[in-house]
């Protein structure tokens, strides 16, 4: 959308809908709004931007409300962002440092975020389903089970456990992590999936076969996972 008086028109229908929940119209915005212009050309203003995706009209009669489009500008192009205070920057890194995980990071982030705009705020751990792998530590904690420890690039750490029936030696299971890393870094949990999968079936891992498997089906589990994890 070009630098123009429709921006103005965009930012009093979402700023007026926010207020009211109600669809906002013309004659409303030129009587509450000092846009210059008339009722009719403010009009034509709300028809090209729902042409354009930024509002929507919910019946012939109603006035506009925003879409996700016309609030996503809003937000990232017209919205008046106030800046924080040194003494607020120096409170909230003071907050967030004293964290001890992610979890406990979102945790303290949703009371923060109450606690400064006095409103309700909830906070959304990333989704497993769109993370990429950064790193994977397999620890044996049993005589039958490895622990895998699986880091992905939002910083989230999960784990799970791996059933073998005889466990490797402790060369055969670094060999098989540092290639586990080497190959999968940077891939999707569904790609490392199958990346590590193709790697246990290959010559010179039949030792760590099954926990290639184990693993591969626990990096295909994660990819399931198509909704966040938890909310704060």
């Amino acid at each position: 959308m070009t630098q123009s008086r429709r921006m103005l028109v965009l930012r009093a229908v979402v700023e007026d809908y926010i207020r009211s929940q109600e669809p906002v119209g013309s004659a409303a915005l030129s009587k509450e709004r000092d846009l210059g212009v008339s009722s009719a050309t403010i009009r034509n203003d709300m028809a090209a931007l729902e042409d354009e995706g930024y509002l929507i009209q919910p019946h012939t009669s109603a006035g506009r409300v925003p879409t996700e489009k016309g609030y996503r500008y809003f937000v990232d192009r017209l919205a008046t962002v106030v800046p924080l205070s040194e003494a607020q920057r120096r409170g909230i890194n003071s907050f967030l440092s004293g964290s001890v995980s992610l979890k406990d990071a979102l945790q303290r982030s949703a009371r923060l975020l109450s606690e400064i705009t006095g409103q309700v705020a909830i906070v959304a751990s990333p989704s497993l389903s769109k993370a990429t792998l950064r790193h994977v530590e397999l620890v044996p904690v049993a005589m039958s089970t490895l622990l895998a420890v699986v880091i992905t690039d939002t910083g989230r750490v999960a784990q799970h456990g791996l059933i073998v029936s005889a466990m490797p030696t402790a060369d055969d299971i670094n060999r098989l992590s540092s290639a586990v890393n080497e190959q999968c870094n940077g891939q999707s949990l569904s790609s490392a999936s199958e990346t590590v999968r193709a790697l246990g079936g290959g010559t010179g891992f039949e030792t760590v076969r099954e926990a290639a498997d184990a693993l591969a089906d626990s990096f295909a589990s994660m990819a399931l996972d198509e909704r966040a994890n938890e909310l704060y």
